[in-house]
């Protein structure tokens, strides 16, 4: 009797879990099937069974390209910012957060922390050119002139800012919903590590240094791990949203260009090659990184 109440119990979750099981293998496996037309001079009409087989000719090219060499190094050095500045952001905010001791002023800067996260990006690339529009009307740049007499900056036609500020949006947009993993990693401490540091002496610094930082580390590896896989990849709709033709030097992509490549051009074998090998080397990192983090530091996704 035992055994069959577990053997439901068991088919239950799998009956649960099924039509997620079916999503994957529709929309993630099956199209796997594509792969092939990277290696093949593809033409919607003829099909994959009746295009021509060219072995690494699209592979070859997009690596010995210079436009491609320059959306690479746009990616990276986008994600190395999102690293550096967007990944550690969530981290400070959930510790300065809870050191809040007023608990219903804490629950409304949580919330409000929350809000841009659900404005997508066509929203905020439209809020962001109104306020940063160099014409009449632009919030920024009248305030610079009444204040400090300054001449209008084109702050999205310039190249040397359009990075600093796309990152500055993603920060401002996500630090809130990223932080939640943390809150929930905070609220789990054993508040009685907290009372014996206070009775030993420590300040809320050392605290934070000797308990809430050790104590928050699995989470920060695992969510390291997560956001080092994706650094050959970025967002479409962040970066399209606020491109334009002046600033296309720093902000191309390997999104955009498989958009302007692929669909614009109808190239779709190298825009598929392309795709792969951004798999193939997300996939690579994630592998290594996960390695050497379970290495030197004891821990790691599995």
């Amino acid at each position: 009797m035992k055994k069959r109440k577990i053997t439901k119990r068991v088919l239950g979750l799998y009956l649960l879990i099924a039509p997620i099981l079916v999503l994957l293998f529709l929309f993630s496996y099956i199209p796997m099937y594509g792969i092939l037309i990277s290696f093949q001079d593809y033409f919607p009409y003829n099909g994959v069974s009746g295009s021509d087989w060219v072995g690494l000719k699209h592979f070859k090219y997009f690596l010995t390209d210079d436009t491609f060499y320059n959306v690479f190094k746009n990616t990276l050095i986008i994600n190395f910012y999102d690293i550096v500045f967007g990944f550690t952001a969530p981290i400070v905010f959930a510790i300065l957060a809870n050191e809040l001791l007023y608990k219903p002023f804490k629950k409304i800067v949580q919330s409000i922390s929350y809000l841009p996260n659900f404005f997508s990006w066509v929203v905020v690339a439209g809020l962001m050119k109104l306020l940063l529009t160099p014409e009449a009307g632009g919030l920024v740049n009248s305030t610079l002139k009444t204040l400090f007499g300054m001449d209008p900056i084109n702050f999205l036609g310039e190249d040397d800012l359009f990075v600093p500020i796309v990152v500055a949006l993603d920060i401002w947009k996500g630090v809130g919903f990223s932080a939640i993993l943390y809150f929930a990693t905070i609220a789990n401490i054993p508040s009685e590590l907290y009372e014996a540091a206070s009775i030993d002496g420590a300040s809320r610094i050392r605290k934070v240094i000797h308990i809430t930082l050790p104590s928050m580390l699995p989470i920060i590896v695992l969510m390291f791990l997560l956001k080092l896989s994706t650094i050959f990849s970025i967002g479409f709709d962040r970066i399209f949203n606020l491109q334009n033709p002046l600033v296309y030097e720093s902000s191309e992509v390997i999104s955009t260009y498989v958009y302007h490549v692929g669909l614009q051009q109808a190239q779709f074998s190298l825009t598929t090659a392309i795709g792969l090998v951004q798999s193939l080397l997300g996939f690579t990192l994630l592998i290594v990184s996960n390695r050497l983090s379970k290495q030197f530091v004891g821990l790691g996704l599995y």
